[in-house]
């Protein structure tokens, strides 16, 4: 076979190429589409049982008996609108939880905080960090109970700063930028309450 006679067999067969490789293409991603749709259900019904376990831990045990993640409201933040779930028992508002963050030693510390209607801490818990292992983790309710003590507190009954700058939160040693860091988001997120709780308790009384 000439050159020529090869050139012209191989022009031949690249329409025949150029198709098989759509169909390998079109069959890969039809994959691709089954097993996302497969697996986005799993991954969601994960997702919504971890929030709803994190909510349930800054709340006391038995205090509520609504889904509280269908029990939601938003109201304007500084970093933009943040979702209030709201708690209920008996059809009475018996608490409230919501998400504050803060910047610590080595990134951002998302908090999720639960009050009650007055504006008082049920308790705090730590969602995602990446703070100094052994040191800044001292914030994870699994490495210790230093999370705890914000429990019981409100604005005009806590001195809302760590025991370095004259407050009364404990730090950690080599690590007062973490705890600094979550004491200032936990207040912060009380001062919001303060400013929003009239329209959260009208809106949560629906």
């Amino acid at each position: 076979m000439t050159f020529d006679e090869k050139l012209e067999h191989w022009r031949s067969l690249l329409p025949y190429q150029t198709g098989l490789l759509a169909i390998v293409g079109l069959l890969t991603s039809a994959a691709l589409t089954l097993a996302n749709q497969a697996t986005q259900t799993p991954i969601e019904d994960s997702l919504q049982k971890d929030l709803q376990a994190s909510l349930a831990q800054v709340l006391p045990p038995n205090s509520f008996d609504n889904k509280l993640l269908t029990s939601t409201l938003e109201r304007p933040a500084p970093d933009g609108k943040r979702t209030v779930y709201v708690a209920r028992k008996a059809d009475q508002v018996t608490g409230l939880v919501f998400e504050v963050a803060g910047k610590g030693y080595a990134g951002t510390i998302r908090i999720v905080m639960g009050i009650d209607p007055a504006g008082k801490v049920l308790g705090v818990r730590v969602l995602s960090h990446a703070e100094t292992p052994g040191l800044g983790d001292k914030i994870d309710a699994q490495k210790s109970n230093w999370i705890e003590s914000f429990a019981g507190k409100g604005l005009n009954n806590a001195k809302w700063a760590v025991k370095k700058d004259g407050g009364e939160f404990d730090q950690f040693a080599g690590a007062t930028i973490t705890p600094r860091a979550v004491v200032k988001a936990v207040h912060e997120g009380l001062q919001w309450y303060a400013q929003e709780k009239e329209n959260i308790a009208k809106e949560g009384a629906k």
